[in-house]
């Protein structure tokens, strides 16, 4: 049995939790916290396999509750959320940073649009997330750390795309890779992040406080620009027009996915050939294996991440078993790397 831990003020979001978990064959749920606090001290007592949080409580929020659970009890930390306010996914995403493996939207009841998907979606992921290995973390230090630097070793070998696919765990890698490059960094890059509805725009902006490049939703037909990132919008597959324009399509999902990373990966293949640089980071599933094809049938120069480094070795591990990975790095080089490949 999966033994989860429900946080949530709300006592009628709460209980439909717990309803919805303990209705699901092999989970228990083992406890119920009404804010940061209970759920620090009862993560501390149960020892659950998951902690399902939500960011806005009372006396400790989920971001400060995660940081401490992953310092004084390491357990998966499943967000589970409302987009009422910028500020609430500004706390859901920098939860994520803080050591949290997953962002749900919250299921609002029965009688709400999409319910039984959301059901579907928070039971998954939850079984998912219990078999991920987090890692302690460490009170910071106080006082100045200076941080060793090496010299990048340039090799250009003329990447003018960067398409970047991931899905559980993406927001913490984008904000690892992204936040180590360059502002005059020298092509366009595209992503695809498979992440809740209506949590994309919260994304977009968090990535602008950690990142110098310029970060937005991609919009239909707008130029191509060095030193910009294009994430997909919501329920859109993203690519390229031609090698000046962004593609937004309405076509249907690819192996249950919209956007996709088959279908961003085999775009940008298809119009860059070998100049594409895909890059496959942390993330449930296969999608992206298929557009990875492509990438290799045009010359093109595939980063998977590793597995050390990644919350669910899904999406990279199956482009590595497909033989389609030119490099596998652990996440903090890739950033390094794709200066190489650009030059």
């Amino acid at each position: 049995m999966i033994r989860v831990l429900v946080t949530e003020d709300s006592a009628t979001s709460r209980a439909l939790l717990v309803e919805i978990l303990r209705g699901a064959a092999g989970i228990e749920v083992v406890g119920e916290a009404r804010d940061g606090v209970e759920a620090v001290q009862l993560t501390q007592k149960l020892r659950p396999d998951v902690v399902t949080m939500d960011v806005r409580m009372p006396r400790l929020d989920g971001l400060a509750a995660t940081k401490e659970i992953m310092i004084t009890a390491p357990t998966p930390v499943v967000i589970v959320t409302a987009t009422r306010t910028d500020q609430d996914v500004a706390l859901a995403m920098n939860a994520l940073q803080a050591g949290a493996v997953a962002l749900l939207e919250k299921p609002m009841g029965p009688l709400a649009p999409g319910f039984a998907q959301a059901v579907q979606k928070l039971v998954s992921t939850v079984q998912a997330m219990a078999q991920v290995k987090v890692v302690r973390h460490h009170r910071p230090r106080e006082g100045p750390t200076v941080e060793p630097t090496a010299p990048l070793q340039r090799r250009a070998i003329g990447g003018r795309i960067i398409a970047i696919a991931t899905s559980t765990g993406g927001p913490a890698a984008l904000q690892t890779v992204l936040g180590q490059l360059p502002a005059d960094f020298r092509v366009p890059i595209l992503v695809v992040q498979h992440i809740s509805r209506d949590f994309t725009p919260g994304l977009v902006a968090w990535l602008r406080t950690v990142t110098r490049l310029n970060v937005k939703v991609a919009e239909r037909s707008e130029s191509l620009r060095a030193n910009v990132v294009y994430l997909a919008p919501d329920d859109h597959h993203l690519g390229v027009a031609d090698t000046a324009r962004v593609e937004l399509s309405n076509a249907p999902a690819i192996g249950g996915f919209r956007p996709s990373a088959n279908f961003l990966f085999e775009s940008v293949a298809r119009v860059f050939g070998a100049a594409t640089v895909a890059v496959i980071l942390t993330g449930m599933g296969e999608d992206g294996v298929d557009g990875l094809r492509g990438v290799h049938r045009a010359g093109g120069h595939v980063i998977a991440q590793d597995e050390k480094t990644s919350v669910i070795f899904g999406m990279p591990r199956a482009a590595i078993l497909a033989g389609l990975a030119h490099q596998v790095l652990p996440l903090e080089a890739v950033a390094a790397r794709l200066q190489e490949l650009v030059g």
